[in-house]
């Protein structure tokens, strides 16, 4: 057996058995193996692995390799038993046995080698293997000897073991299994396990099988400080107050302050309330054994023996650690996750020391339900006929017989249901709430879910958006178990949700999700503040190995300040591992809605000056609406009489920034569905082919109905069009924040942002490095791109107010921003907004303009575009009153300042409209509505002096707060914040602080964090 010391393990033997001493490996470290283990082939193999690889011992490179050694086996075990016709569960349950089984004997909880003989004993006659299998699993369930092992077998028990059917196994499958067991079971790393095993039994992703896993650095990043964090700071108090006693010759006290302290670590409840197969459980079981570990080897120095030690049995294990998990198995995987770790960790601390029986216990801590609502009852829908109402079921494709192109399948059909009394489901009550909730949009909530179970789930939540992703349910319920959190007093414990950290797609910083955010953070009473804050990270998704963008977030009761972790460099993990190394800036301060520090932009409100103008384009939710040159022609395009109103120009997002596509798009809006069919009978067949199969199987019945015009024909956009030559339009999502000109008679697509105005003044305005840095901060990320939301970037905007002059050189600056755009693109047909843009960041950035990009340089005619760029900044600065070399962050406050001031303008009036011949034609008067409520500009400082606790953990801790904000402070300086404290008794906790690394001494008698 090879027992890990730290980083450096002893070796008494060589493979052989033979040598003396110690044997030095080519990784740098040295192993200690008991001569009887090196009989074991398996450790011989082991041995011969850290030999041959250096990097064995690297824990996420062993987990790696274990991935992939087992992942096939696994993959055709899930094939061939669905092959025979047995139910998923059955075949997790019979798996789970297996493989927990194969661990067993790896650690000895039944005899060495015991399963893996019996399996090859089996070779010849698999037939056997049910019978022999059921009878052994039987025996581990009660305990007792086993006759099919022939030796007496511990009490397992703990749910895994009470069924013990076991499936048949032909030889191929019997093969399969021997080859897994063959596997060192002891190095599986738990957080793995059960996506090992999912994927096994999932016939959409075993494909994927070995090939992706969610990187362990990215769990550990999350539940630092989500969850070890604050517990690492209660030890550090607790350490601080143990040496302060001892030191006081207090020795009794000391070991009673330690352990309190192991008492409320083994109470601490951990949930994930959407737990999967647990990995983010056992990532908390593991990292709260570790500390565990810290406060024992602490008693131990106090001088503890080995019976005190064991605290009677009190210790860190999986009923603590609360999941709540939809799927059946996947829940049981879980649990059975939990048991692997902490025996892992059983063993790595006791060595053979077997633990108590039973060695499993059915804790019932992994709850299988749905975490966000419950219903009294579900029974199919009917419509008003009392026919059963069914919808597409999602997947199932047919061939056109005209087009040829797949198309929905209309016998494809599912049940709707709907839930009766839904409500908001409850979760258990829980110091800490970590995990990892189902990515789904907002728009993709009745498709994934169903529409019964999307309605119930609205009504169930009425204070939440509908536009809110479903991970923001998960959020919402645990940001509410936070906000109510109340510390332990001497007369009553801890109560509520103390922290909780999520992850979630990096969409969390959109405004329709980052309003769930507001309702908390911007609360009056008991608000809550975000501690720790990734806007940004890469992710594999678990479920599909698909690259996304994520966030992590972690929130708690309070209004203090956070840290926020921002990406600056990302590299490849070459180990067949998806994650990256990640590099961070790490910022401190208030972390507002939108994820970010300094101004608090989430403030800022609408303004009615900018209302009626930005508007999302049209969606067509028909792929047959969008069609080529040469297919319009077809349709009767030049020689229909006013067919040209009917079918025109379309751009999307890579028409702007790329080159346009020259498509074009059917609208028929203000037709009814006889006239469009009367009057352009080719078009009209052309969408009945390839548009009305897609919109049938449509969830909303409008889309469904009014098959033959766009989903969304955006009325209102259209009103605010008519009468405009051209209009400004942004890209949803772009690397650049560029607007463009396009004129009025072209259809835009719904991922551009349309600004019904063709004042070149406004072109001006928005392309402004001030409206660009306020974009940038309000609009929110979509993957690693930024996005503009027109109710966050656009309506709160609070455009400048210049003169007639200046407004005069604005236009002309708008004017020639766009004509050089399009003039050198015409020039150059393969030229793009996207490269000119690219080319000429590097530019001002001061990097060496060559190759390519030299090339883009010349056509696009970079320099000149930079000198009108710096023109506009300086003539819309100016506009302001503010200079023009301002730092983005100080341009954002006075922005959300000048938003306060013109929201209270317009309150009492005075309303300074963009466009007022169509916002106001009549030049009427605004009604004053009297002085709008003040804006919330961030968490006061602190003010006032402050009792200075009575215990000596109260005391460490104030003084380890009062440094985190102070950053920098002598003795005299921190009693001052205190009533009646003398800096001489401040100095010697300092230094203890300080002693245990908790505190920085620095120069002139400083005390720093």
């Amino acid at each position: 057996m090879i027992v890990d010391v730290g980083h450096v393990i002893e070796v008494y033997a060589d493979f052989s058995g033979q040598g003396q001493g110690y044997t030095q490996f080519p990784d740098g470290n040295r192993y200690r193996i008991r001569l009887d283990d090196l009989r074991d082939e398996k450790t011989r193999d082991r041995l011969r692995l850290i030999w041959t690889d250096p990097h064995t011992l690297d824990p996420a490179k062993t987990a790696a390799r274990v991935t992939r050694e087992v992942s096939d086996r696994l993959a055709a075990l899930g094939l061939s038993f669905e092959g025979k016709g047995h139910a998923p569960e059955a075949v997790a349950r019979f798996l789970m046995r297996c493989l927990f089984t194969m661990f067993a004997e790896d650690v000895e909880l039944i005899p060495k080698a015991s399963f893996s003989d019996l399996l090859k004993r089996l070779r010849g006659q698999p037939e056997h293997s049910a019978p022999m299998l059921k009878s052994l699993w039987e025996t581990m369930n009660t305990g007792g000897f086993s006759t099919v092992l022939t030796a007496q077998i511990k009490h397992f028990n703990g749910g895994l073991f009470k069924d013990a059917d076991a499936l048949p196994l032909d030889t191929v499958q019997l093969s399969l299994l021997i080859e897994a067991a063959s596997r060192d079971w002891r190095e599986v790393e738990p957080a793995i396990f059960g996506t090992l095993l999912e994927r096994a039994l999932s016939p959409k992703e075993r494909h994927k099988l070995g090939a992706h896993y969610t990187p362990r650095a990215y769990v550990d990043r999350l539940v630092a400080p989500a969850l070890m964090e604050p517990l690492r700071a209660d030890w550090a108090i607790t350490q601080a107050t143990t040496l302060q006693l001892n030191r006081d010759g207090k020795l009794d006290e000391a070991r009673a302050a330690v352990r309190a302290f192991h008492r409320q670590l083994c109470e601490i409840r951990v949930l994930d309330p959407a737990c999967g197969s647990g990995n983010f459980l056992y990532v908390a079981l593991e990292l709260m054994k570790r500390l565990e570990g810290e406060v024992t080897a602490l008693l131990a120095e106090l001088g503890e023996d080995q019976a005190a030690l064991s605290l009677a049995g009190h210790t860190v294990d999986p009923h603590q650690f609360l999941g709540i998990e939809l799927n059946p198995w996947a829940a049981a995987v879980a649990e059975l996750v939990l048991w692997i770790g902490y025996l892992q960790w059983h063993f790595r601390t006791h060595g053979r020391a077997s633990p108590a029986e039973p060695v499993l216990r059915d804790f019932k801590n992994i709850e299988n339900r749905d975490a966000v609502l419950t219903w009294a009852s579900r029974k199919p829908r009917v419509d008003d006929a009392g026919k059963t109402v069914t919808r597409w079921d999602g997947e199932t494709m047919i061939r056109h017989p005209v087009t040829g192109e797949d198309v929905p399948d209309p016998d494809a059909r599912i049940q709707v249901y709907d839930y009766l009394s839904p409500k908001p489901a409850t979760w258990p009550e829980a110091d800490f709430i970590i995990g990892n909730p189902p990515f789904i949009g907002a728009s993709r909530i009745r498709d994934a879910l169903g529409d019964g179970y999307a309605e119930a789930l609205w009504a169930a939540y009425p204070r939440m958006p509908q536009s809110a992703d479903f991970v923001m349910f998960w959020w919402d319920k645990a940001a509410l178990m936070a906000r109510t959190f109340k510390s332990a007093t001497d007369k009553a414990p801890a109560k509520g949700t103390r922290r909780f950290g999520f992850i979630t797609t990096n969409s969390i910083t959109m405004v329709f999700n980052r309003r769930v955010l507001e309702t908390h953070i911007g609360a009056e009473a008991q608000p809550l503040q975000v501690t720790f804050a990734v806007p940004d990270h890469p992710w594999v998704d678990s479920a599909d190995g698909a690259a996304v963008r994520i966030a992590m977030t972690v929130g708690e009761a309070g209004q203090g300040s956070g840290r926020l972790f921002e990406c600056v460099t990302e590299t490849r993990i070459e180990d067949g591992n998806e994650g990256r190394d990640v590099e961070f800036s790490i910022s401190k301060g208030h972390i507002h809605s939108n994820l970010r520090l300094g101004a608090n932009l989430g403030s800022a409100n609408a303004l009615l000056s900018n209302s009626g103008l930005a508007h999302m384009g049209m969606k067509l939710h028909g792929s047959g609406f969008a069609i080529s040159r040469e297919k319009a022609k077809s349709l009767g395009l030049g020689t229909v009489p006013d067919l040209a109103n009917h079918i025109r120009p379309y751009r999307n997002g890579r028409d702007i920034a790329a080159t346009p596509r020259g498509v074009f798009v059917v609208d028929l809006y203000g037709l009814q569905e006889e006239e469009a069919r009367s009057r352009f009978g080719l078009v009209f067949q052309h969408l009945l082919d390839t548009v009305k199969p897609e919109r049938d199987q449509n969830n909303r019945e409008t889309y469904r109905v009014n098959w033959w015009i766009f989903a969304e024909p955006r009325t209102v956009m259209r009103q605010a069009l008519l009468g405009l030559n051209d209009y400004i339009v942004t890209t949803e999502t772009s690397k650049h924040r560029l607007f463009s000109l396009l004129p009025a008679h072209i259809i835009p697509d719904q991922k551009l942002r349309v600004i019904a105005s063709d004042d070149r003044a406004l072109l001006s305005a928005l392309s402004s490095r001030f409206h660009g840095a306020w974009a940038l901060a309000t609009g929110g990320l979509l993957g690693p791109t930024p996005v503009y939301n027109n109710t966050r970037c656009f309506d709160p905007f609070p455009f400048p107010t210049p003169t007639e002059a200046q407004t005069t050189r604005l236009r002309a600056l708008g004017e020639e921003l766009d004509a050089h755009r399009k003039a050198q693109a015409a020039a150059h047909p393969k030229l793009t907004l996207t490269g000119m843009y690219n080319v000429l960041e590097k530019l001002r950035a001061g990097e060496r303009i060559e190759g390519k990009d030299r090339e883009i340089y010349d056509q696009g005619l970079i320099g000149i575009l930079r000198d009108i760029h710096a023109r506009i900044d300086a003539e819309v600065a100016a506009a302001y009153g503010w200079p023009a070399d301002l730092p983005d962050a100080e341009i954002l406050q006075r922005l959300v300042d000048l938003n306060h001031e013109r929201a209270a303008e317009e309150a009492r009036g005075l309303v300074r409209w963009l466009r007022p011949d169509y916002q106001n034609p009549a030049g009427r008067a605004v009604a004053a509505t009297g002085q709008t409520a003040s804006m919330d500009l961030g968490p006061a400082e602190p003010s006032g002096i402050v009792p200075w606790p009575k215990t000596l953990p109260e005391q460490f801790a104030a003084l380890r707060g009062m440094l985190a904000d102070m950053e920098q402070a002598t003795p005299q300086q921190i009693a001052r914040r205190f009533q009646r404290l003398r800096p001489a008794t401040v100095q010697p906790l300092l230094e203890t602080l300080h002693l245990l690394g908790h505190a920085r001494m620095v120069e002139g008698g400083r005390f720093t964090a």
